[in-house]
Parts: C-alpha cells; structure tokens; sequence
C-alpha cells in the first residue's frame, strides 16, 4: 500500500501538461492546450490540458481527469500503479508494505501479464549475450544485419535457444504462472500438458507501447539453427493486453522525432525501422507486415498529420496496401509516398546512407500520394476504357473519404487534368459518394440508437411500469424506492450533480450570511447549506458515491486549510477523484474579449444565487420521481397484501406530501425555475 503523504507528493509533482504530452502532440490555445484524443477516434483537437487546474478534459468523449486518471486510462493501468508509474517519472520513491497473498491473488491479470513479458523479455536479453548459442547464433544474425550493440541494447532485441522448453523451465522455476506464459503467447500447452516455448531457435524483436512496456513479441526463424521450420516470423498472439491492430513496432523509441520533425515514416518490418533509426532517421514506425488498421492510424496522428510511406517498389505490394493509405486520407492525414530505388528496402537502403542522405533522398523523391495513385493505375490501365474507367472510380473514392473540402477540390482539379476529364463529372461523383457515405452512417447511428433503446427498456420502461420494488436501505442508512441504478438520466439526477458541482468547486467559500437570534451575523459556506437545506426537508442525495462526497466535505470544512477541490482531486479513492475531476473541467471558456466597461460575472460570484436555485429544483424533482415509485409500489400485489410493508410505505409517502406542502408555503408556487 503507498501512504498518503507519498500519494501527497506524487500528486504535487505531476503536472498534467508532462505527463499528457509524453503520449499527445499539444498546441497551445489560450492559456491551455489542446490535441487529439487519445481515448476515441478524434479528427480535430477535442482534448483540453490546463495546466493551471492540473487537468485534462476531451469535451467529444468526456474522459480526462488529473494526471492519474490520465494514465490509469491511457496505460490501463490500477490506481496504484499509476501512481507507481507518475513515482518513477519524477524520481519519487515509494515504500510500500508486503502485500498479503489475498491481495496478491487480486493483483490485476493486466499487470500480471505485464510482469511475465517482462521476464521474457529480460531472460531472452540474457540468451543473446550469455549463452554460447546466444552469440554464436543470434549475435552473429545481428551483427551480419550491420547492427551496432547500442542499437541491439536500444531495440532490447533477444534471442531464444534451440531447447524448446527452456524459457518455460525457467519461468515456473522463478514462480511464474504456466496459465500466463500461455496468456500471453510465450508458451503452449501440448496434448500431454506439457508447456513448449512458442519462439525457441529465433531471434526477438520486443513489441513496446507508447508507454515502453513490452506488449509482445516477433520471433525471426534462423534456418541454420532450426531446420525444417516453415514460418519465418513468429508472433505473439492476441491477449487481453496485446491487440496487434492497435500497435506499432517502433512507436516507443520514435515519438519524440516524430514531434520534433512533424513527420512520419511508416515502413513494414523491424529491420526497417532498426537500421533507419542506426543510421540517424528515428521518427519511424512498422505495421509489421500488415494492412494499417483505424487503431495505429489514430496513434500516428496524436503526434503528427504528416506520414510518408516508404515503399521498396514491390508493385503487387503496394497496391496491396492501397485500402489502407484511403483510410489514412479518411483521417485527415497528410499522405506521400516514396519508391526506394529498385532492389532496396528501407532497411538495406538505410545501411547505406546516413540520416542527411537517406532524408534527402526522400524529399526529391517524395510525391504526394493521390497523384502517386492516379499515375500508378494510369501505367496499369493503358488505354483499355473500361479499365480507366474503374481506375477513375478508384480515384474518386480516395478523393471522397477527405474530410477537407479545400483539399478535395485541390485533387479534384489535378487528377481531371492527370485522367482526362472534366473535372465537374469528378466532382459530381464525389459528391455522390459522400451523400451515400453520409447516409449510410445516418441510418448506422439510427439502428445503433433503436438498438439501444430497445436494450435500455427493461431497465427504463418496463421498470417504471411495473410495480417497483420496496425502498432498500443503502450501507449509509439512506433509502428509497427510486432505483439506484439506471436512472442517470433523469431530472433530478441532473441536479443532484450540479449541486456537487458547486460543493466540489466553491465547498469551503461562504456564500451568505445567517443572523442568529443575538443579531450576530454567521457565516454560511456552500457545503454548510447544501447540508442544511437537505436535512430540513429529509432529503438526500439518490446517487451513493455523491452522497459520501458531501458528508466528506462536511466532515473536513472545518479543518485549517480545507479546499474541497484540492481534497476531492486527490482523494484515495479512484472512483471519488475521478469524478471531481469531471465536475471541475470547465466545458466551455469565456472569451479573452468582452465589451468596454462590461463585467463578466463567473458563477463564484452568483453562489448565493445559484446554489439555492439547484436546490430547489433538485428537491422538487427528487420528491416528484420517489412519490412515483411509490405509487408503483403500492399497487403491487405482493405489497398490498403485506400490511406492516403496505403501512410504511404509506408513512413515508404521507411524509413526502408534507414536504412538497412545506416546498410550496416556503416557495408560494410550485415553479421550477431554470438553470
């Protein structure tokens, strides 16, 4: 367990900017940045960091927080181990006490799967440099490649004896868990239950995250060292924290050249990326021999729109990978291509020229790729009419999926000169397939809605129409007869956050003042009358986890000092400083403009306005919704015939009437005013 006072430091030190920008390209707006979202398939910078409140938020997708919450979500990491992670960024040590074996049978399995490629990845090192075979075999592969040791040592490249359960011996010797070596693709079980290294008798190249874990593991056969093996490479397979769509090889080591020069190269396999990064060029990334997914599109983007695809003139290849640069396109990526010389690769390319060649190269011969495409099917369909005829359809396609409109029209004029054509008959086509791209997502989003909905009717309409079930006391004492699940939606659930809202932004600021009996004026702050306000109608908050952030505030606002943000951003709890950190991101910023001698007034300054309005929408909504439910629940058969729960149901109905009475004399009208 990590104390608090360590936690206090942590949070201290870790400024959101640093740790957002290890993962996203930020640009500064205002007094905060903005980038990509990390977190959902995000076109234009939806993702807010200020520095000022230690926070991120992305108003498309909503999720953000402070920086633990930002790498529990981004690494998918525990709570703990985000904080461990933050510890080791800036150098904080962490003395923790020995967990007993319950909570390290609770350990989360992510982590565990982590810690065995670890492992693998440390004892395949070993094998490399200190076994006989190791050297004769693997580091002599290496070194005929023409890779240096540092760059062996920077790529954590391994090797894997000829003994085909060698890693696995070793692994159980040392503790670790057979079920995860399978897991996580190291090994295999055969019929007799015996484990078998999947990578024996191949060199390793270590797959790593944005993070620089080891996620998985490509394994090159070496035909001397392992005769009569068909597959050349050897991957790991699919696990609960290897997803290959979502990767790619090199992205570790290559994010901050791909910043610093605003551009990628993407190339197809580890060598490539190795001997480029050996020969100075490091802002690049392999898709590992397959067709770019959505996932590594997305990845690429957070840190820049510029990607030249490095080809080696394999036609069949490249047409290939054709589907995949349209996707690209549909991101709003800006796409080139370059052809490498014939009879070279990017790797054996890279081994022959430094950084300052092998870049310049590029830029002569770097063509932007919608012409690269036009011309590329031009040479292929002749003067056969109906084949130019499809090669424009293609054409058009990739034009379409642009989400620029200037950038369309752009290619549009080019490529009717390039083909031939006119260029209205272009634009009409393009046109066209946008409206039906349109509304073919239209009608997607239109059944992913029914869909919804039908799926959310038992908990919404079949409950409210059924007889609902009896209050239920909460571990907090609290009970009702609204249910507490599925309800988020509802009038006074909006409400009810708004008002923590207040109690976690303001909680400790006085809003008003109270004269007693003696003419004494008293300070009122917003926690002491959100308080207050519920006990005298006894009411509370439906929600549990708001519930329990209110009587913290109450239980802590006497204490010197206590700020119920600072408090609630860094509580202990996950669940608890997440959410502050939702209900303290601003949504939307007031413009450094405004009017000659116009003040704007922020919502601190209108607390005694504002607070007790929330409040009084809140309660008339909360009572309305609970005298439902109980109406429902009195027509209830079982109910009605149950006479001592018929009886208290009836009590607390009565009690509720008598609130809504006192709410009207206090109000003079029932109307609920507007937020």
């Amino acid at each position: 367990m990590i104390d608090r006072a360590t936690i206090d430091r942590i949070m201290d030190a870790a400024q959101i900017y640093d740790v957002v920008s290890d993962f996203v390209t930020l640009r500064k707006r205002g007094v905060n940045y903005v980038g990509l979202c990390p977190f959902h398939d995000d076109k234009t910078p939806s993702f807010s960091v200020s520095p000022a409140k230690n926070l991120c938020k992305c108003f498309a997708c909503g999720k953000g927080g402070n920086p633990v919450h930002f790498i529990m979500e981004h690494e998918q990491l525990s709570y703990p181990d985000a904080l461990r992670y933050l510890a080791r960024k800036y150098h904080i040590e962490i003395k923790e006490r020995e967990l007993t074996d319950e909570e390290k049978q609770a350990e989360n399995e992510r982590e565990s799967l982590f810690v065995v490629n670890q492992f693998a990845n440390d004892y395949f090192r070993r094998a490399l440099r200190q076994t006989e075979e190791g050297r004769a075999v693997g580091m002599a592969y290496f070194r005929s490649r023409g890779f240096r040791d540092d760059i062996i040592e920077k790529f954590q490249l391994g090797y894997s004896t000829g003994d085909r359960d060698a890693l696995a011996r070793e692994a159980l010797a040392k503790g670790y868990k057979a079920e995860y070596l399978v897991k996580t693709g190291l090994c295999y079980e055969t019929d007799d239950q015996h484990l078998r290294d999947r990578f024996w008798g191949r060199v390793i190249f270590p797959v790593h995250t944005l993070s620089g874990k080891v996620v998985a593991f490509g394994g090159r056969v070496l035909a001397a060292a392992t005769k009569g093996v068909k597959a050349k490479y050897v991957n790991s397979p699919e696990s609960e924290i290897y997803h290959k769509s979502n990767e790619l090889y090199g992205i570790y080591f290559a994010k901050q050249a791909i910043v610093r020069q605003d551009r990628c190269y993407l190339v197809e396999g580890y060598t490539d990326v190795i001997s480029m990064h050996q020969s100075g060029v490091e802002n690049v990334v392999a898709s590992s021999g397959t067709a770019l997914t959505t996932g590594q599109i997305k990845m690429i983007h957070r840190f820049t729109p510029n990607l030249t695809v490095l080809y080696d003139g394999d036609a069949a290849g490249i047409k290939a990978s054709l589907r995949g640069i349209d996707m690209l396109l549909e991101e709003g990526m800006n796409i080139k291509v370059c052809l490498l010389p014939d009879g070279d690769d990017p790797d054996s390319f890279a081994r022959k020229h430094n950084a300052t060649e092998f870049q310049a190269f590029i830029r002569e011969h770097e063509t932007d790729f919608i012409r690269f495409k036009t011309n590329l099917l031009l040479a292929d369909a002749g003067s056969d009419p109906i084949r130019r005829a499809e090669l424009i359809s293609d054409i058009v396609q990739s034009i379409s999926v642009i989400p620029e409109a200037i950038v369309r029209d752009v290619y549009i004029k080019e490529c009717a000169q390039l083909l031939h054509v006119e260029d209205r008959l272009l634009v009409a086509e393009v046109a066209k397939r946008r409206e039906l791209e349109a509304t073919r997502k239209s009608e997607q989003r239109e059944r992913e809605r029914r869909q919804a909905a039908a799926g959310n009717a038992p908990a919404d309409t079949a409950a409210d129409t059924a007889a609902a079930p009896p209050a239920t006391p909460q571990a907090d004492g609290y009970a009702s007869f609204i249910p507490q699940e599925g309800k988020e939606g509802q009038e006074f659930y909006r409400y009810e956050r708004q008002i923590l809202q207040m109690v976690v932004r303001y909680g400790e600021r006085v809003m008003c003042y109270v004269t007693g009996e003696d003419g004494q004026e008293t300070p009122l702050t917003v926690t002491e009358y959100v308080v207050n306000d519920l006990r005298e109608d006894d009411l509370a908050f439906h929600n549990p986890l708001h519930r329990q952030m209110l009587a913290e505030a109450a239980e802590h606002l006497a204490e010197p000092g206590f700020t119920a943000e600072h408090y609630f951003l860094n509580h202990p709890d996950p669940a608890i400083s997440q959410l502050a950190g939702e209900l303290v991101s601003d949504r939307y910023q007031l413009s450094k403009y405004h009017y000659k001698n116009q003040k704007i007034v922020g919502d601190e300054e209108r607390l005694y306005e504002l607070v007790p309005m929330l409040m009084i929408n809140f309660k008339y909504a909360i009572v309305d919704e609970e005298l439902k439910h109980m109406i429902r629940a009195l027509q209830d058969p079982a109910i009605g015939a149950d006479d001592a729960r018929c009886t208290a149901i009836m009590r607390r109905y009565n009690e509720l009437r008598e609130v809504q009475g006192l709410m009207a004399k206090r109000l003079g009208d029932r109307v609920v005013l507007g937020f």
